[in-house]
Parts: structure tokens; C-alpha cells; sequence
């Protein structure tokens, strides 16, 4: 999460000391895609009513649910 900050609002040490413990439950994943392409799937994940995590998240899912039924058929 970014510490960018409201115009008139601080970031308190009480919220950096919670968003620092949400943030340690996490992990990040690097994707490298074109600015394009980056706008047509925070589009896509938009016009799903989820974030782009969200989203990214769920195809990864979708696909290993897949990948396993198609090889557990062999």
C-alpha cells in the first residue's frame, strides 16, 4: 500500500504500523506488459466489478483449476 498522502491528512505511526503488518502478510509478483496492454486488463478487471489484483488473481486461479482437470485426466 502507498504512503502517498491526502491533501490535509497525515499518515498517523498508528496507520504506518497497521498497513506495515497488512502489508507483511503479502508478497509482491512482477508482471511486465506494455502500458497498453496494462490499461486493457485494469479495463477488463473494471468492467468486472474487481481490482486489477483481483482479477489477475482470479485468471491464475482459473487456469491452475484447469491445467490440474487436464492433467489429472492423463
Amino acid at each position: 500500500m502507498s504512503e502517498e498522502k491526502k491533501p490535509g491528512r497525515k499518515l498517523t505511526q498508528a496507520r504506518k504500523e497497521a498497513n506495515a503488518r497488512y502489508n507483511s502478510k503479502f508478497v509482491e509478483v512482477k508482471v511486465r506488459m506494455t502500458p497498453d496492454r496494462r490499461t486493457v486488463v485494469q479495463e477488463h478487471a473494471a468492467t468486472m466489478d474487481e481490482s486489477t489484483t483481483a482479477f489477475i488473481n482470479r485468471a491464475i486461479d482459473e487456469t491452475m483449476a484447469r491445467d490440474h482437470e487436464k492433467n489429472s485426466g492423463k
